[in-house]
Parts: C-alpha cells; sequence; structure tokens
C-alpha cells in the first residue's frame, strides 16, 4: 500500500506521521472547533474539521487527504452523539478528501492553483451534500429533513473554501 501520492517509494515512516497527524488534525477541528446553528436536521454543527480536510487534500494530495477526511470525521462520530453517522461519513469524508486531492494536483499543479483547489472543494461539496442528502433518507426517510440539512453543509463548504484555501497555499510554501 502506498500512502504518498507525490512519489511511488511506498509506505514510509514520513507518510505514517504525516498521515497520523493529518487525521488528528481533522478530528480535533471537527470536535472542538465547531458551532451550533439554529438550522439543518443533524443539530446544524458546524466545525472546521471540513477546513482541516481541505487543507489536508490541497497540501498533502489525494490518499492522505482521503485518509483524514474518512478516519478523522468518522472518529470523531463514533465517539459523539453521532455513532450510526460513522460508516456513512468515512465514505463521504473519503470520497471528499480524494476528490480535492486528484483536482488539485491535476496536471502537475501539486496544489498550487488557487482557482483549481476552490473548483476542486465545490465539487466535493456537491458530493458531500449528495452523499449526506442519500445517507438522511438512509436513516430518517424524510426528505423534509434531509433538505434541511443542506444550508448547513454550504455553510460548512463556504467557510473551507474562506478559511482553507489561503492556509493551505501559506502551508504550500513551508511544506516540502
Amino acid at each position: 500500500m502506498q500512502l504518498s501520492s507525490e512519489n511511488k517509494k511506498g509506505i514510509n515512516t514520513r507518510d505514517l506521521v504525516e498521515t497520523a497527524l493529518l487525521i488528528a488534525l481533522v478530528f480535533v477541528a471537527t470536535r472542538f472547533i465547531n458551532i451550533r446553528l439554529p438550522i439543518a436536521s443533524s443539530g446544524g454543527l458546524v466545525h472546521l474539521g471540513n477546513t482541516m480536510l481541505f487543507i489536508s487534500s490541497i497540501v498533502f494530495g489525494k490518499k492522505k487527504g482521503a485518509l483524514a477526511g474518512a478516519f478523522g470525521m468518522g472518529l470523531f462520530d463514533l465517539l459523539s452523539e453521532w455513532a450510526m453517522w460513522a460508516p456513512f461519513t468515512f465514505v463521504v469524508r473519503g470520497v471528499m478528501g480524494y476528490v480535492i486531492g486528484s483536482i488539485a494536483w491535476s496536471n502537475e499543479k501539486r496544489g498550487n492553483n488557487t482557482l483549481t483547489n476552490i473548483l476542486a472543494i465545490i465539487i466535493s461539496g456537491v458530493w458531500m451534500i449528495f452523499g449526506y442528502y442519500v445517507t438522511e433518507m438512509i436513516l430518517y426517510g424524510n426528505h423534509i429533513q434531509a433538505l434541511a440539512s443542506i444550508p448547513g453543509n454550504v455553510t460548512q463548504i463556504v467557510i473551507g473554501i474562506i478559511i482553507g484555501v489561503p492556509v493551505a497555499k501559506i502551508l504550500k510554501k513551508h511544506i516540502k
């Protein structure tokens, strides 16, 4: 198994440490940097876990981004009141990280093109909205409740773009 999306060396200590740190950062940003808004059927939880997922995928690529999103946010769900969401979150957030990293690193851009990074987040955001809509339909069987979660999801995507893209750009200059 190869964790590094940037080279063909396979697993090395640096890849393992970076991936573990990214998972931890996504978990911490989801768990501790959040607010509850009076919107969305999921309780209106708006957190910076998405922002950290976006940064991880842009700076480190699709594989580390996918693992950070899937395990970081999946762990949050398991350790919180949303445990039944964990399998869905694992898939939705893992795909998000992979999509962002794939697009951001496409055509030798390596996460350095701001417009491409924003496009990557928007495309992954459409996936997130769809994925969580389907999840709520499965868990609750209610279209209205599923539709009510869309504003909160859009809010998280917008906040993620506003904070994540500039932070990723700064980090890209300092991380090799």
